[in-house]
């Protein structure tokens, strides 16, 4: 019997430390309890025309997933607002193509999408924690793709990694 109160200790104290793990970091005042995120506009004329109320989404699923905030529309202690302010594809810097033992001849292989965002981060209870900061990030593909192809896939990707970038200046104090 006292054997099984010893694990059932251990297993308890792994499972609350675990958990407290996964918020390691977040530094979200206990008088915070709403948030609100405003649509995103699309600034970017040769975005998707719906760019802007998908990365709403994409930045209010984050906030809800990993913090303890809830989301209100009625006077909100944080509210995110913001621009898609660039939608653009590039060529990536040409690359020496090896051409059996020789590296002569010149080419691009990738294209690069960058979406980049303006954010608006206003803490409705402490005005010296507001802000307002550009996030940029891009993804490749192979030239030989056509954009419409693989642009959804890449939006997501991007959209991933701007939601986590601005989560982390909001909460986390990087």
């Amino acid at each position: 019997m006292g054997c099984r109160v010893a694990l059932m200790s251990v297993l308890i104290s792994c499972a609350i430390s675990s958990c407290s793990f996964g918020f390691k970091g977040i530094s979200i005042p206990p008088t915070v309890n709403t948030y609100f995120v405003d649509q995103f506009q699309n600034g970017a004329g040769n975005a998707p025309p719906d760019i802007g109320q998908r990365f709403s989404d994409v930045l209010k699923d984050r906030v809800t997933r990993n913090s303890r905030l809830n989301y209100s529309e009625d006077i909100p202690d944080i509210e995110f607002s913001g621009t898609i302010t660039s939608f653009s594809v590039s060529a990536v810097a040409p690359e020496r193509l090896d051409s059996g033992s020789e590296l002569t001849e010149f080419g691009s292989t990738l294209n690069r999408l960058n979406i980049s965002v303006q954010v608006d981060y206003i803490d409705n209870q402490d005005d010296e924690a507001s802000w307002s900061q550009n996030f940029s990030f891009f993804e490749d593909f192979e030239a030989t793709e056509i954009l419409s192809d693989v642009q959804d896939q890449l939006i997501e990707n991007i959209f991933d990694q701007l939601t986590t970038d601005i989560f982390n200046k909001s909460f986390t104090n990087w």
